[in-house]
């Protein structure tokens, strides 16, 4: 059974983001990149069910310019067996990389996809739900803990929610989305990383996919949040009424 994974580019998750000057977006030059950290727990995952037997091939896919090629040999460290790029040049909106990937899962018919269940840089938590939906298959978002049942062709998926824990039972094939608690990344070594620089990666275009990625949202501006004001010490009810009646205007 093959299993698909997306991994995206994004800022580095211990760099402070500044917006452009213009406002048109966050500023990407000179800055530091790397694999998006949900994406990284869902390789792991797939290397996990690979190595228990579960997976006979792990795909990783990104969409984007050819700087991702190092998120994929990242993952092709990580133990993936081979990567795919789809070159392309774009910031696209989450259909229209549902659309990409439904494309690209049509070729390799896997059994198992798996995402991050959101990027950090734009947070929209929807590709993984929107793949499920055009390709008509299952899905389990938000994953803590996966079980894959082969003689019963089925995936038990445990999601966190507000009253506990919730067991699904999926069947395959099966698009999955990764919570932070499903496992802990492992370190890429050395000789891994050695090994990752043999392994192949498949360049597609946008052309050869065929895939429509018409724009359905337009940013019209990029703002840093308002800088956290100095807490102030209220001696009194009435004088906290007051502050927020006449200085914060929420009474």
């Amino acid at each position: 059974m093959k299993c698909l994974v997306a991994v995206k580019r994004v800022i580095d998750f211990n760099v402070k983001v500044r917006v452009k000057s213009d406002g048109t977006g966050v500023e990407t030059v000179n800055v530091k990149m790397s694999m998006n950290p949900f994406d990284e727990i869902a390789i792991e995952e797939a290397v996990r069910q690979k190595e228990a037997g579960f997976i006979s091939e792990v795909i990783a896919i990104s969409i984007g310019t050819l700087e991702s090629t190092e998120i994929l040999r990242a993952a092709l460290a990580r133990g993936a067996d081979r990567a795919i790029l789809v070159e392309d040049d774009a910031t696209r909106e989450s259909i229209n990389i549902a659309k990409i990937l439904s494309c690209i899962a049509k070729r390799e018919e896997p059994t198992f996809i798996i995402l991050g269940k959101q990027a950090i840089d734009n947070d929209c938590n929807q590709t993984g739900q929107m793949l499920a939906g055009l390709l008509g298959w299952s899905q389990g978002t938000f994953a803590s803990k996966i079980v894959i049942q082969p003689k019963e062709k089925t995936v038990l998926v445990t999601r966190e929610v507000d009253g506990g824990l919730e067991t699904l039972s999926l069947k395959m094939p099966v698009v999955l989305t990764t919570d932070l608690r499903l496992n802990e990344p492992r370190y890429m070594t050395l000789p891994n990383i050695m090994k990752a620089k043999q392994k192949p990666i498949q360049k597609i275009t946008l052309q050869e996919l065929g895939v429509d990625c018409k724009q359905h949202l337009k940013v019209l501006q990029v703002e840093s949040p308002e800088i956290r004001r100095v807490g102030k010490e209220i001696n009194s009810v009435s004088e906290l009424v007051d502050k927020l009646k006449n200085e914060a205007h929420v009474l």
